[in-house]
């Protein structure tokens, strides 16, 4: 058996093990736990190969379930925002989490954080543990200053709702109710529905729910039926399209907001930069697509998707609404691809990708998709090979977006070890272009001296992107004076140490929110091999007999100290004594006892006193690096005042120095996307001529560009342990922006364009604030669209928001020869995103 009687450490990687792969089931309970301590579990356990050197190391010991690192502040129910799956949080089914439990405990004060199985999907289900509840404002139609907040599943009904409503303001039975949805301040629309789930009736995060009750007289306060709004119906949930009031009505076409539904910024974004490319807006407006709906593509959405955002181009265009509630259009999109049925903060680009591609499956052409033989070019000429790939494209795949947005690849792959090339040309709808990477980052540490009167001093170093602890060590002790070989680094959390690195170890594996901290020790700790080590915790003493050691608190901070392997136990007591002098005063009317003193040698404990007539300070107890078990650490005794001081010492590398942001032209993102590369060892090409998968070079070129170019330019970057956002700075052309020189087709001719709009995102990864910047083709004035609002903006502004305000870019271009022959060109890109319009 494993410590504190739960089952030995294989029995529970094996259990835990095959518990995480439980197929998920409608209507089951998954638990979120904390991934920084289910690191550390697999550590303990040996979960992984490259940890079984820690199994069962006391060091790495995990101690209670805590998930306080998911948790709002002051709130032990509600999680906090943006929290990424396996990187945050890992989910695992009810058996599991009752097994960890029973095994570890969970942290004092904390309750389970479970969530539901939801089914998602149109017409491919699939499950989906739905991590964030929806939260809703409840109240009463006679007090609607009355509001209660309560959080439901995507999958509760109508109908469970107002069960709840009834309990919550205490309606009689006998009372008879009915639902109201009411947005905009003033504006309701009725929920009669019943068996309508919150998914379905396209309640979002935040939404005002009123519960009428039937008067005596047996009428309803607010009329028999539903006000008559001038609201469109829309099919097939009864929801419709919400507008602002009459009397402000927006002046030209185009100049309509989108109301935020929710941390849908990254949607109107997206909606408000596509709606902006002239001629697919005139497409739609002029109902063209109405006879090119493909409503029996099984790829397609039924055509559902184009006529939802038909008619939401039509609000937009019709210069009557100064902004709209685009519900029908969010419920669509959520029916058909499920990750943005909910509300939380999303890509603008991945929304874009999908919606282009859900028009063209919708609005292709093609009713019959022809079987194609794909061949390799053979060292036949370019020319030959690409009008051939175009034309097995357009055999298969022939719609407005194709017209509009769909381009051609170059794409060279060479063998290493027979120099075999294979070169084949791949259709594309957006250009995706890295950013050149910055290769370092910076990290705050607090520096724990060998002095220990001195206070940690906190350091802001710059360490490589992609490097070690040990340069980590480097760089503190260049401005330090510390010996980096004198340093041990450590991750402290809730009071114990969560992690000591080993200096070979990578720094990717410290995230932002890690505390660390690197103790000066007196030893060399790899060449001494005549010192030990020694974590130490600090944990409250309670007297009460039978108290449960798992739950004793432990505060202030951890630290590391270096002692004589042959060091007797008296002498461990005074340096520990000394070492705490710092922070620990005794009070002048402390009672002056003389305890005894509990020390452990090897694991067996003994009594004794440090000297004749001296006080004990505190009682030296053996436990693990939790401090929840036996292994080496101390603990105070009421006999003591502890008076833990929270402020550190500030070095001068803390100052805030603004930092000069890193700047490329659009060309230099456009040449690396080109530069050849050698593909990575799980990526591998399989060679037909070698017969086996090989780490070829490959080289991506533009063969030919749409109307519309679409380019997204790759700000975040994202690892194992952390992510990021690249804020370097990007220079681009408002006009003219050629790309004649990047084409490889020497038939290509010039190939220039204009901005027609931008996607800018404020914040970091999984957060943040989405707008967009668009040109109006009616006036051709660039105008700002933040959710509902819509202000002038000039050309200034533009390029300011574009290169100062670490904003996502994306382009959209188009090709000034062939536009006016075909409906074409909308765009948008996520993150900041630009449009292009070909003159």
């Amino acid at each position: 058996m494993a410590e504190g009687g739960a089952a030995d450490l294989d029995t529970q990687r094996g259990e835990v093990a095959t518990l995480l792969k439980t197929q998920l089931r409608k209507g089951d309970t998954w638990y979120l736990v904390d991934s920084h301590w289910f690191k550390q579990w697999k550590k303990y356990v040996g979960f992984d190969s490259w940890d079984k050197y820690q199994m069962g190391d006391q060091n790495v010991y995990p101690g209670p379930v805590d998930n306080s690192g998911l948790l709002k502040d002051g709130d032990v129910l509600a999680i906090k925002e943006h929290l990424i799956d396996e990187l945050d949080y890992i989910l695992v089914p009810t058996e599991g989490w009752n097994k960890l439990v029973s095994w570890y405990g969970l942290t004092e004060g904390q309750e389970p954080i479970a969530r539901k199985v939801v089914e998602q999907g149109m017409f491919v289900k699939h499950c989906k543990v739905e991590v964030y509840l929806t939260e809703l404002k409840l109240c009463e139609d006679s007090n609607m200053d009355n509001v209660i907040t309560k959080r439901f599943s995507k999958a509760d009904t109508i109908d469970m709702i107002e069960k709840e409503m009834r309990k919550l303001f205490s309606i009689p039975d006998e009372k008879e109710t009915r639902l109201w949805n009411r947005y905009m301040s003033n504006t309701f629309e009725p929920l009669n529905k019943p068996d309508s789930t919150i998914q379905d009736a396209g309640l979002y995060q935040g939404q005002v729910l009123v519960i009428e009750q039937k008067s005596e007289d047996g009428t309803w306060p607010r009329g028999s039926t539903a006000p008559n709004y001038s609201l469109p119906s829309y099919h097939p949930y009864s929801n419709s399209y919400d507008y602002s009031d009459q009397s402000r009505q927006s002046e030209r076409s185009g100049l309509c907001g989108l109301s935020n539904l929710g941390n849908t910024c990254f949607m109107n974004s997206a909606v408000q930069c596509l709606s902006n490319t002239p001629p697919l807006t005139e497409y739609f407006l002029k109902d063209k697509y109405t006879d090119e709906l493909n409503e029996d593509n099984p790829l397609g959405m039924k055509g559902e998707i184009a006529k939802a955002y038909a008619e939401l181009i039509k609000q937009l265009w019709s210069g009557k609404y100064s902004y709209v509630t685009p519900r029908p259009f969010k419920t669509q999109v959520g029916r058909f691809a499920p990750q943005f049925s909910g509300y939380q903060q999303q890509d603008s680009h991945e929304l874009l990708a999908f919606l282009l591609d859900g028009l063209h499956e919708d609005l292709n052409r093609i009713r019959k998709k022809p079987y194609i033989q794909l061949k390799d070019a053979n060292g036949r000429p370019d020319k030959v090979v690409a009008e051939e790939a175009w034309e097995n494209h357009i055999k298969r795949n022939d719609s407005i977006i194709v017209d509009i947005f769909h381009g051609l690849f170059k794409s060279t792959l060479v063998c290493p070890v027979c120099s075999k090339v294979s070169v084949t040309f791949d259709p594309f709808c957006y250009l995706t272009l890295p950013l050149p990477m910055k290769k370092e980052r910076t990290l705050e540490v607090y520096l724990v001296r060998l002095d220990p009167l001195a206070k940690p001093t906190q350091y802001k170093l710059t360490v490589p992107k992609v490097g070690y602890i040990s340069d980590l060590c480097t760089s503190l002790s260049n401005l330090s004076g510390v010996p980096a070989e004198k340093m041990i680094v450590t991750d402290i959390y809730n009071h114990r140490f969560h992690r000591i690195f080993a200096t070979n170890e990578n720094l990717s594996s410290i995230m932002e929110r890690d505390d660390i901290y690197v103790f000066e020790v007196a030893v060399n700790r790899v060449e001494d091999t005549d010192h030990v080590v020694i974590p130490v915790h600090l944990r409250e003493k309670y007297k009460q007999s039978g108290y449960n050691h798992t739950s004793t608190p432990l505060f202030g901070q951890p630290f590391l100290i270096a002692v004589p392997r042959t060091l007797s136990e008296d002498k461990l007591y005074n340096m520990l004594l000394q070492h705490n002098q710092r922070c620990v005063e005794e009070e002048d009317d402390c009672e002056e006892t003389q305890p005894s003193k509990q020390h452990t040698v090897n694991g067996n404990a003994t009594n004794g006193l440090l000297e004749e007539g001296s006080p004990s300070k505190f009682i030296l107890t053996a436990v693990n690096i939790t401090a929840y078990l036996r292994s080496n650490c101390f603990t105070l005794t009421t006999i003591c005042s502890c008076l833990w001081e929270q402020d550190c010492d500030k070095h001068e590398s803390m100052e805030y120095k603004p930092q000069k942001k890193a700047f490329f032209k659009l060309k230099d993102c456009i040449e690396l996307f080109t530069t050849k590369e050698k593909l990575g060892a799980e990526d591998p090409w399989y060679c037909p001529n070698c017969k086996q998968h090989q780490q070829a070079t490959k080289k991506l070129d533009l063969w030919s560009l749409p109307p519309v170019l679409v380019v997204h330019l790759k700000r975040f970057s994202y690892s194992r342990y952390m992510r990021d956002k690249l804020d370097s700075l990007v220079d681009f052309p408002l006009r003219d922006l050629d790309m004649s020189e990047f084409l490889i087709n020497p038939n290509a001719g010039p190939c220039r364009y204009d901005l027609i709009a931008v996607s800018n995102h404020y914040g970091g990864m999984g957060g943040g604030h989405y707008t967009g910047y668009a040109k109006n083709k009616d006036d051709g004035k660039w105008y700002n669209f933040d959710d509902s609002s819509v202000s002038p903006a000039s050309e200034d502004q533009i390029v300011v928001s574009v290169l100062i305000c670490k904003s996502h870019r994306h382009m959209h271009h188009d090709n000034c020869a062939e536009i006016s022959q075909k409906v074409s060109v909308g765009v948008w890109y996520r993150e900041l995103s630009v449009l292009w319009w070909g003159g």
